[in-house]
């Protein structure tokens, strides 16, 4: 069984945000594997470990993307593909299905995995975008999943409860916390990371051009949101703070 696992590289969920000229400064600012990615990588994995196969990571990015994709070989993937080009540099995420579409229609696999969302921008677009390229069935928001000859039953989390689904593999799949627990590469799994093949790939070499990936949104502002102010506290007789909360509720809050 082949799986392509797909991350990205977000900042530390920790990480404190500045805004420098209405933009996120990167400064200083730890980053990390896309935590909703760590599952989509943990349940190739297990998937692989079960039947067999190759589990392949891929991802959007620069120089620094190479330490997460790293970090999923030292976890137990087998090789990983890193997209980089100066024109990816400001990509959204129309751009980011695109280019790995491209690359994944290349290749040989039974499942994608995607996380559902990351927490950077909380978009959760790529993994519909990138079935809808593929032209491939997809289950967002996966909690559970069980693969056996050539087709999948996957559980997924709706409003109010949860819904089964069953597909024929090849599919797109995006975790959600809860599908499994996300393990800690081990000091073997670090060292063999170091030996395992990691390629860089760029737009020319996906026959894409810098037209193909260019930007369909705009960034108007980027600012942090305001502070929040003090809660006021009523004093006084029981009738009169009554009456001053329903007051400002209706003239001030203006709620009612």
């Amino acid at each position: 069984m082949n799986i392509v696992a797909c991350i990205k590289q977000t900042f530390d969920t920790e990480a404190k945000i500045v805004i420098d000229n209405g933009q996120v400064s990167t400064q200083g600012v730890n980053l990390i594997i896309n935590p909703y990615d760590e599952y989509a990588v943990e349940e190739s994995i297990r998937l692989k470990e079960k039947n067999g196969g190759e589990v392949v990571v891929v991802s959007v990015g620069g120089d620094k993307t190479q330490e997460a994709l790293r970090y999923c070989l030292a976890m137990g993937a087998d090789r990983a593909v890193l997209i980089q080009d100066p024109a990816l540099e400001q990509v959204d995420n129309l751009g980011c299905a695109v280019v790995m579409a491209k690359l994944i229609s290349q290749m040989e696999y039974d499942l994608v995995f995607c996380g559902k969302e990351a927490v950077d921008d909380g978009a959760a677009q790529v993994p519909s975008m990138l079935a809808e390229k593929l032209d491939l069935p997809q289950a967002n928001v996966l909690t559970a999943l069980e693969v056996a000859d050539g087709q999948a039953t996957a559980t997924r989390e709706i409003d109010g409860g949860s819904e089964v689904l069953e597909m024929q593999l090849p599919a797109v799949f995006s975790a959600q916390k809860g599908l499994n627990d996300v393990r800690y590469p081990s000091l073997p799994g670090i060292m063999k990371a170091k030996r395992k093949e990691l390629k860089v790939v760029s737009l020319a070499d996906l026959e894409l051009s810098a037209e193909d990936v260019a930007v369909k949104t705009e960034l108007v502002a980027t600012e942090l949101p305001p502070v929040r102010k003090a809660g006021r506290v009523l004093s006084g007789e029981i009738d009169e703070m009554v009456a001053e909360l329903v007051s400002l509720l209706k003239d001030e809050v203006k709620v009612i």
